[in-house]
């Protein structure tokens, strides 16, 4: 603190600070590479109005698709540093063949790059918290690379190792490939959307292939992107045989459901016993199938629920596919007359109602059959024909019993009770 207030030591600092600007700063030199990134700049802000032109004109063009009108915007925000970037790297490299001075065209590059990293992450990335990682870590290597501590760090995060068998594994190596398995599985997510994208637009393949094929491009992409980062670290993938045999035995214990669900749904894909926009019945689940996934199948009821049902249950167990070769069902509705009612009328009003409600096919006649003798009533059963079971079946047969509710009591025909005949015997009770 005493120094802080000395005249004498101030005057001194003032006076070195003062030399250095002289003669690092305030120089020929730099001034040259200030005109140089200057004219860099210059030449990079007139380019961006060619650099939008251009990028428009992918953006707007009639063949160009989604993921096209989306890297179009995205370079678009970045035209004016990935310009000046590229100049002040190609100045910067005929500075160094030509043995110039460029040190403030390298800061001016490390300076650019992490512009575009910010730009580029704070536009593809939308967790706040990984794209703020991502920025702190872009400073961080700039401000080492500007104050060329960049190398001797990478060596000191390189010397804390450790040996397992013929595997040195160090923290350099470690941040290498997570960064490396970040930056690859980022690309396989945005390349399995795009051949999602494409499949779905293939008309001759079915709802269920289309999922199948989706699925393992997802799974081959990101098993790519594993194998890639490794190799790009310089991990040999022959040491790691002993690790996937007991990877291996792991899954075959811990996760055996997980597996088998997986395989299983691939299964159904492959069979198209099921298939997205299905009717099915799955114990007392009854809904329509919304999609096929790799651990279930998604079942949406007519009260609205989403139901996630296990894809080893769908083979373990009886699934009723209302709509698997073919959309027509025969519906069945009980019906129960008195035993004083006119038999073959009340056969041909439930054709008759039947007949009267929309849903119910036209060109598949209604049938209705006596099945027997009950104790109050003479039971009829009724058989229609309806196309479409993912708009309900409780509904349609509401519908066909309220209508045969109505022609009946307007013919007369009456409803069945239950009744009982009960005899009473005379004489004295039992003491």
């Amino acid at each position: 603190m005493e120094k802080l207030i000395d005249p004498v030591y101030l005057e001194t600092q003032f006076r070195a600070l003062l030399d250095w600007l002289l003669a690092e700063v305030l120089v020929l030199s730099s001034f040259g590479q200030l005109a140089v990134i200057a004219a860099a700049y210059f030449i990079a802000y007139a380019g961006r109005r060619k650099w939008g032109v251009l990028i428009a004109l992918l953006t707007h063009w009639r063949g160009a698709d989604n993921i096209v009108a989306k890297t179009g915007e995205t370079l678009s925000v970045v035209a004016l540093p990935f310009i000046w970037l590229v100049l002040q790297y190609v100045f910067g490299l005929i500075a160094a063949f030509a043995k110039w001075p460029h040190h403030l065209m390298t800061v001016t590059v490390s300076l650019l790059t992490v512009w575009i990293i910010i730009r580029l992450t704070t536009v593809l990335i939308r967790d706040k918290s990984w794209a703020k990682a991502i920025t702190i870590g872009a400073w961080m290597i700039a401000a080492l690379n500007i104050v060329n501590l960049l190398d001797p760090t990478m060596a000191f995060l390189d010397s804390l190792s450790i040996t397992l068998g013929d595997l040195r594994i160090s923290v350099l190596l470690v941040i290498k490939g997570m960064l490396s398995l970040a930056i690859l599985l980022w690309l396989a997510s945005i390349s399995s959307r795009m051949l999602e994208q494409r499949i779905r637009a293939l008309p001759n393949i079915t709802p269920s292939m289309q999922v199948l094929f989706t699925k393992l491009a997802r799974i081959l992409l990101l098993v790519i992107a594993v194998f890639v980062a490794m190799s790009i670290v310089g991990i040999d993938l022959t040491a790691f045989a002993v690790f996937s045999g007991a990877l291996g035995v792991g899954i075959g214990f811990g996760l055996q459901k997980s597996v088998s669900n997986l395989f299983t749904g691939m299964m159904i894909l492959m069979d198209r016993s099921i298939k997205p926009g299905d009717v099915i019945e799955v114990g007392d689940t009854y809904g329509t199938v919304n999609s096929l996934g790799g651990r279930y199948a998604s079942v949406i009821t007519r009260d609205g629920i989403e139901h996630l049902i296990p894809n080893e249950e769908l083979v373990s167990q009886r699934v009723a596919n209302w709509t698997h070769s073919d959309s027509d069902i025969r519906l069945r509705l009980n019906v129960g007359i008195a035993y004083g009612s006119d038999v073959p009328l009340a056969m041909e009003t439930c054709i008759e109602a039947a007949k009267s409600v929309d849903r119910v096919l036209p060109q598949r006649n209604p049938n209705c059959l006596i099945l027997g003798f009950g104790d109050s009533s003479i039971d009829l059963e009724l058989r229609i024909w309806i196309s479409d079971p993912h708009n309900g079946v409780a509904n349609i047969k509401s519908a066909v019993f309220l209508q045969i509710w109505k022609m009946f009591k307007k013919k007369g025909i009456e409803m069945p009770f239950p009744q009982r005949d009960v005899h009473i015997k005379s004489g004295a009770l039992p003491a």
